[in-house]
Parts: structure tokens; C-alpha cells; sequence
């Protein structure tokens, strides 16, 4: 694989596995309306934009996003760090840092609790920029939230630009600019979504994603 001097990350999905805390903020949500559903109903929550996979079962955008208000009583307080980081990403990114590669987060996932995820797992050091969403509802696709880490490193030649992550609007949010990039099946996308959108690398585990970083 050639070799990319700026290497965008995911975060859930890619850097850790959230499912327990997302799922349970999720739950904390709809119990406040009355609803009840299955943990593994809601798996397709993890990814994309929060307010979104809220719509689905509330149908209006206003009431989606008071939900997503509700979803975060629990989230901010405890789902957040219901959360385990995948094994081998800590010594991933430190090995990427000492090739002098500049590292950078690019999530759906509120930019605050973002940095909060990374600072309690001790990886938050190694990148440059932590980009996620606002808390407002804005800057929640893919695409918004790679323009804005792009808007921190003006000049810089795409072709040296590298994204990963598990869903399809990682390579979807990449590819509106150009963006070389690798899935990862580990996560919660599944291969054939992953597929359907002809993603550069495709890796099943952080060792093989070490083996082309490295």
C-alpha cells in the first residue's frame, strides 16, 4: 500500500467499541417515551448520525432530536465511558506517531465527548485534531466533519489523506473529496455494506490494520 502522511480515524467502531453505552443511552431514551426494544434492534444506531436512526422510530426531525436530548442524560453522565478500546490501537497509534505520521479524529459523535472517549483511554496525545459533531444537531455528516478537519490543515494534497472506518458513510464522507480509504469489519458495518461502496482496504482486525499502516 503506498504510504499516507495524514491518517483520519472513526472513532466508534474503529478505535472502540461502544455498543454498551450507546445502547444503554439509547434505551434510556425510549423508556422515557414508553417504548421497548431489544438491544439488538438498535445495533444500526452505532454510526450514523444520532438524530437520524432517532427519526426512524419517531418520524419527525422534532421529536428526533428530543430524544437525542433525552439519549444524553445518560450518555454525558455515564454511557460515554461504557466503552472498551479495541486491542492492539494504543500501540497502533503510538507506532504511527514515531513514523511521523499526523493522526486525526473524525466522528459523528458529539467533538466533546469525543475528547472525553480518548483522554479516558489515554490515546487522546497522538492526534493532532479531534473533530466530531456539534452539540446543536449541526455538522453530523461524514463529509462536514472531514471538511472541518481539512479546514485545520489548509494545503495539504489529499493524496497524502487517508480515512478509516467501520460504517459506509466513513467511505461515503471520504470519497466526496477524493480521499483514499480503509474499512474495518471488526466494527459494526457489515461486509456487504462495506463492499457497496468499493473502499480501498478492506481489514478484519487492528493487527491487519497494523500490517498496512506500518
Amino acid at each position: 500500500m503506498k504510504q499516507y502522511s495524514h491518517i483520519l480515524f472513526d472513532l466508534d467502531g474503529t478505535l472502540t467499541d461502544p455498543q454498551e453505552g450507546i445502547i444503554n443511552s439509547i434505551q434510556h431514551a425510549l423508556k422515557h417515551y414508553g417504548i421497548k426494544k431489544e438491544n439488538h434492534e438498535l445495533l444500526h444506531f452505532i454510526g450514523p448520525p444520532l438524530h437520524k436512526s432517532f427519526q426512524e422510530i419517531f418520524g419527525t426531525e422534532k421529536k428526533a432530536f428530543e430524544a437525542v436530548a433525552v439519549y444524553r442524560e445518560y450518555f454525558a453522565e455515564k454511557g460515554k465511558f461504557e466503552n472498551i478500546l479495541y486491542k492492539g490501537i494504543p500501540e497502533l497509534l503510538e507506532q504511527l506517531n514515531k513514523n511521523n505520521k499526523t493522526l486525526y479524529t473524525a466522528t459523528s459523535k458529539p467533538t466533546i465527548f469525543a475528547q472525553q472517549i480518548l483522554e479516558h483511554f489515554n490515546i487522546h496525545q497522538h492526534f493532532k485534531t479531534i473533530v466530531g459533531s456539534n452539540l446543536d444537531g449541526t455538522r453530523t455528516e461524514k463529509k462536514d466533519v472531514i471538511q472541518e478537519v481539512l479546514n485545520q490543515m489548509p494545503n495539504v494534497n489529499l493524496k497524502e489523506l487517508i480515512m478509516i472506518g467501520d460504517r459506509k458513510y466513513d467511505i461515503i464522507g471520504a470519497k466526496h473529496f477524493g480521499i483514499d480509504t480503509i474499512s474495518v469489519t471488526y466494527g459494526y458495518g457489515t461486509l456487504e455494506e462495506l463492499q457497496n461502496e468499493k473502499p480501498d482496504h478492506i481489514v478484519n482486525d487492528v493487527e491487519e490494520l497494523t500490517k498496512l499502516l506500518i
